[in-house]
């Protein structure tokens, strides 16, 4: 029997050795860490790679987005922007990133934008409660995370009067991400009063979901759009900061931005695209408009899942990170990076460019935690300055460049958002937005812990070994 099962685990093994080298868009150290698991846990190892060694959505989800996006340029194209206005809107040396941004799904830089920066979580709900209660047309939202709390309640009830006064309500939120709120009785509530309801990758049927797809491939977007005119964008989903579900790590502290313009359009694009593929519905259906408002700035989106191409958010990062010239500062929960964002964020330090990396002092995922951790010797001996924040989850993802420029929204850096998750984003250009997002930036640092070399040096080794053994198989995390 023994014999039999090293036989069986030997085949297994080799089966799944020649399809890691088979797959032509996998990191060399993506396979390496393939290997180790698959040699270090018999059995086991094959298991998880079966479950999640592939990013494969599906050929179904894959030809209907094609659809939905052949629809979204048919109908929408001029929504979208092109791009000359790139050109014509954006400083040269941001140019790179504009464009690069813009051959992810096809959103260009759109000008006349105005945007505002949300004070706290009690203002940014009670603004959008108000901007929902103000809703003459349409509301749509779109969240991974909505709980039944607070905050989860308020939006819900928001959308219930809404629906009541004849608005045409769309709530849809992610299968796993919001799975307590689905069967809830708020939901079921919401769905009595008209608001039309649609779950983001549902798993209602598991074992198929196991075969065809994986369980972690998941909808990370957070997008609320009001009548076309406006949209909320940044990390926070539809719960309190108290954050029930993970209470320990409270509060989450999420940044949002409030926009109003020709942007506005391109994000109800992206909740459409949504929509339709959960829902099957086509564009037809929907009335597509853009509000610009006047002496704006120039803005686009961004929207990464993985029915894009692959790699398109950290090449995304590298472009942007290379277009710097004097600051770049950047926060994120969950920093595991690919070589591409690393190496870009030290070959900006050695250039000069001042670079500041904020990540939470206590993560809510120990494994990120460790492996966040095994890059900062390299981090900090390039030049770069890494603050841990101690006043909460912090939560906000967010990047600026020069005083110029800022990307906000729901990806973070490590290889979920990379691959896995579909995830939305704005990126603009403006000296008062990009002002505020860094005062809010220094802010974080102010309540930061300061890393330094000399700490960091002065790790006992067993952390260290630790920290980097994580890291190994941070390709496959």
């Amino acid at each position: 029997m023994t014999t039999f099962l090293l036989t069986l685990h030997a085949f297994i093994v080799i089966g799944f050795t020649v399809r890691i080298l088979l797959r032509e868009n996998l990191s060399p150290q993506a396979r390496l860490a393939w290997f180790i698991i698959l040699a270090v846990l018999p059995y086991i190892g094959s298991a998880i790679y079966f479950l999640f060694g592939e990013v494969d959505i599906g050929n179904h989800a894959n030809a209907r987005h094609t659809e939905v996006f052949a629809q979204i340029r048919a109908k929408g194209s001029h929504l979208m922007g092109v791009q000359d206005d790139t050109e014509r809107l954006i400083d040269p040396l941001y140019r790179p990133a504009f464009r690069y941004a813009a051959s992810i799904n096809g959103f260009h830089a759109v000008a006349s934008n105005h945007a505002e920066l949300m004070a706290d979580a009690a203002t940014t709900n009670a603004r959008l409660i108000a901007d929902i209660d103000a809703a003459q047309s349409h509301v749509h939202v779109l969240y991974y995370i909505w709980l039944d709390d607070r905050t989860g309640t308020d939006i819900a009830h928001a959308l219930i009067r809404a629906a009541a006064r004849g608005v045409t309500c769309r709530a849809m939120a992610d299968g796993l991400g919001s799975r307590a709120l689905i069967k809830s009785p708020l939901w079921q509530q919401m769905k009595d009063a008209g608001v039309q309801m649609a779950v983001a990758l549902p798993l209602d049927n598991l074992v198929r979901t196991m075969l065809k797809s994986r369980v972690d491939l998941r909808n990370h977007r957070k997008i609320t759009v009001i009548d076309s005119k406006i949209t909320y964008c940044g990390s926070r989903n539809s719960a309190d900061p108290e954050f029930r579900v993970k209470a320990k790590y409270a509060p989450w502290v999420d940044i949002m931005l409030r926009f109003e313009g020709a942007v506005v359009a391109q994000n109800e694009l992206l909740f459409l695209s949504d929509w339709m593929q959960a829902t099957g519905e086509n564009i037809e259906g929907f009335t597509l408009t853009a509000s610009p408002v006047e002496d704006g700035f120039p803005a686009q989106v961004m929207g990464d899942g993985p029915t894009e191409r692959r790699g398109a958010t950290p090449q995304l990062f590298s472009a942007l990170i290379a277009c710097a010239q004097d600051t770049l500062t950047l926060s994120t929960p969950y920093f595991v990076p690919d070589a591409t964002v690393l190496e870009a964020l030290c070959s900006a330090a050695h250039r000069g460019v001042a670079v500041k990396l904020i990540f939470p002092k206590v993560n809510d995922s120990w494994i990120v935690a460790a492996a966040s951790r095994s890059y900062y010797s390299k981090l900090l001996s390039a030049g770069c300055e890494i603050h841990e924040f101690k006043g909460g989850l912090l939560h906000a993802k967010t990047l600026t460049l020069d005083g110029k420029v800022t990307m906000i929204g729901s990806s973070n850096l490590d290889l979920r958002s990379f691959d896995l998750n579909y995830e939305n984003n704005i990126l603009l250009q403006d000296l008062k937005v990009t002002l505020a997002v860094r005062e809010r930036q220094q802010d974080y640092i102010a309540r930061s812990d300061p890393m330094t070399l000399d700490l960091v040096s002065a790790w006992p080794k067993s952390r260290r070994i630790w920290y980097n053994v994580i890291a190994t198989i941070g390709p496959v995390l």
